[in-house]
Parts: structure tokens; sequence; C-alpha cells
């Protein structure tokens, strides 16, 4: 009798018919998962605005600017840890239980894209692990000890994560938002829109406040530098 051909292995992911022959159906459940990375979130904010209470180099800082630093040490832990084992197990994440490959087969019900490690997001992620997670961490460094640099660090790094969440929303666009059940309210808003549409939001102020502040700077100097005489 002939080889009757297997049948595909069923998943969660779309477009339906996304062929993943290794992927292994994830060993814990969505709310395990999601509360580990808002819990950790959480306690990292809540050491950050611990630490940032009394500068170690300059006096007290703003309520704003230790919001600030609050979400660049979630930055340094989401791109740093999170997103560096993507760059680093992009290709075994299907099939594999470590809770980090767990969590992001989660979030590939928001977005195929990583489940199947398409080429943008490989490039993108590994971009993100390697420069702005260790980065994210200077910038509170420098903040702490009031370097004359930190709000350089902090424009290039918004500006860094900015440009990332536009091309990964515009790619997706493109694609016609076929990495995802659209309109689910969980999937697609939660996961795909909300959790990425924050790295467009807080970057653009962040990008605002560095330009403020070193616009000022400059006008400052400006004036008082000796005037030039002209010959």
């Amino acid at each position: 009798m002939p080889k009757m051909a297997a049948d595909p292995i069923s998943h969660p992911y779309w477009p339906r018919d996304l062929s993943i022959p290794n992927y292994t159906e994830n060993e814990r459940s969505m709310q395990e998962i999601v509360i580990f990375l808002f819990s950790v979130s959480g306690l990292l904010m809540l050491f950050a605005w611990t630490l940032t209470g009394k500068s170690v180099g300059g006096g007290r800082l703003s309520t704003w600017r230790r919001l600030a630093l609050c979400w660049f040490t979630v930055c340094a832990f989401i791109h740093g840890v999170i997103e560096g084992w993507f760059s680093l197990y992009y290709t075994i994440i299907p099939s594999d239980q470590s809770f980090l490959s767990q969590l992001w087969k989660e979030y590939s019900k928001g977005d195929s894209r990583y489940v199947i490690a398409d080429n943008f997001t490989v490039c993108m992620e590994t971009v993100t692990a390697c420069l702005w997670g260790p980065f994210s961490l200077w910038i509170v460094v420098a903040f702490l000890y009031n370097h004359s640099y930190r709000f350089v660090l902090q424009l290039i790094v918004s500006l860094g994560q900015l440009y990332g969440a536009v091309l990964y929303f515009f790619t997706e666009y493109r694609d016609g938002y076929m990495h995802s059940e659209y309109g689910h309210p969980i999937y697609f808003w939660f996961y795909f829109v909300f959790m990425n549409v924050l790295w467009i939001v807080i970057p653009f102020i962040l990008i605002m406040d560095s330009w403020f502040q070193l616009s000022s700077t400059q006008a400052l100097a400006d004036k008082t530098a000796p005037k030039r005489k002209m010959k």
C-alpha cells in the first residue's frame, strides 16, 4: 500500500497553513508567562525607583527623570535578556521548552514571524539585544553619576528604539497583518499593538526631552562663547 502523507503538525499561529514541523506546544500557561514578564518588570522598576531616589553624582533627580530611568532599566532587561535569548536561540525556539523560549512561543501568537525566524525579526532583535540592551543600562549609570554625555546616550537609544518599532509595524503592515489573528483582543491588540507601540510613544517623548536639553545647553554655550572679531 502507498505510504500515507503525515498530517501537518497543528499550531496556534497565523497564517493557519504556516509550516512549523518542529513545533512543540508550551508546557506553561499564558497566565504564568505574562505574570512572570510583568512581575520581573515591576520589580526592576521598583529597584530603579529606589536606586534613583538620591543621585550618586549630583543632587536629587526629578520624578520625571526617575520614571525615565525606570523605563531604561526595564529596557535593559527586555532588550538584553529576553530579546538576547531570541537572537541566540531563534533556531530552536519552536521545539524548546526553556522558559524564555516558551515566552517567545506565546508572544508569537501575536506575531508568528518570531516562531519561523523571519529574517527581519532576527536581524532587528540581534541589533537591539547587542546595542540597546547594554546602552540602556549605561544610560541609567550615566544619569546616576551625572555624566555630561547622558542626554546624547538617551537620544541615540531612543532613536534606535523608535526606528526599530516603526520598521516592525511597517513591515507587518506591508504583509497585510498576516502573522496574527487580525483584531484578536489579546494576540493582536495586546501582544502585537500595545506591547510594541510603547517603543514608539515613550522613545518619541525621550527624543524630544533630549532635543530640548541639548538645544538649551548649546544655546547657553553659544551665548557664553567669546565672539570672534571680524577682520
